[in-house]
């Protein structure tokens, strides 16, 4: 199975770590964990060359030929993707996306 490389920009990483903090402020420090992991390894799961994602619905993603995925159906990962590499843009709740 081919790997393609998987870049996190910075803003995404503050996104999953945000939530992380908000989950572990209320007290649940191992569920806050698992949700990083978890976010994390959806990510890496983008990286198989063998599959490749929709468009985002959204006009102005779409129209810079951003893709988006779904993370546990409260978030949404923003991406670009090329036969060479992801680029992760933007972890956000999916409520934030205006269709």
């Amino acid at each position: 199975m081919g790997k393609r490389k998987i870049i996190v920009r910075e803003s995404a990483v503050q996104s999953i770590a945000e939530v992380a903090w908000f989950i572990e402020s209320k007290g649940m420090l191992a569920t806050a964990e698992k949700f990083s992991d978890a976010a994390y390894d959806a990510i890496e799961k983008l990286a198989n060359t063998r599959v490749t994602h929709a468009v985002c619905k959204e006009a102005e993603r779409n129209s810079l030929g951003l893709k988006c995925i779904s993370f546990k159906k409260k978030y949404t990962i923003v991406f670009f993707e090329s036969v060479m590499e992801i680029i992760i843009h933007e972890f956000i709740p999916s409520k934030m996306i205006h269709w």
